[in-house]
């Protein structure tokens, strides 16, 4: 989805310094559903992505030793284009956490959403991963089964 007025509206609040409920009922929200729009909102992938290059462009403005650089690190350039060309979720999550100008929190979501996609829980797997796997300890244990004896007409001879 693009970046819609509202939310537009709620992360220019966000950045003027509102917490997300007062955000959220400047950007049109109902009080009594302010908190819930405002996490909801806090967490969505266009006012996320909004928001971050929102602060670097601030960044870029702001004089060298400036307190309000927060936990972005210097002299990295942040390339929101980059960001934003992949069609593959794993490798989006897999630059986004390898990004060194992208604030640590979000680097480290990043990194737990892409954890399922790298590794398997112990004792996950599907049923037909368990079945291989008992047949595999199956026949560990016991040897092949030797052949049967072939039985052979007896020269003629009527049974």
């Amino acid at each position: 989805m693009a970046l819609t007025s509202k939310k537009r509206l709620f992360a220019d609040a966000v950045l003027a310094g509102k917490s997300n409920k007062e955000a959220a009922v400047v950007a049109g929200y109902s009080v009594k559903t302010a908190s819930a729009a405002g996490a909801r909102l806090a967490k969505d992938k266009d006012v996320v992505l909004y928001l971050v290059a929102a602060r670097v462009n601030g960044e870029s403005k702001a004089p060298k030793g400036d307190a309000s650089r927060g936990a972005h690190k210097p002299g990295v350039a942040f390339d929101l284009a980059a960001l934003t060309n992949f069609r593959d979720p794993k490798a989006f999550l897999m630059a986004a956490m390898n990004d060194g100008a992208m604030e640590d929190r979000l680097r480290l979501d990043a990194a737990k959403a892409l954890l399922p996609y790298t590794h398997q829980r112990k004792g996950e797997g599907g049923k037909k991963d368990a079945l291989q796997e008992a047949a595999k300890r199956a026949a560990s244990k016991f040897g092949a089964p030797p052949p049967a004896p072939r039985l052979a007409a007896s020269g003629g001879k009527k049974l």
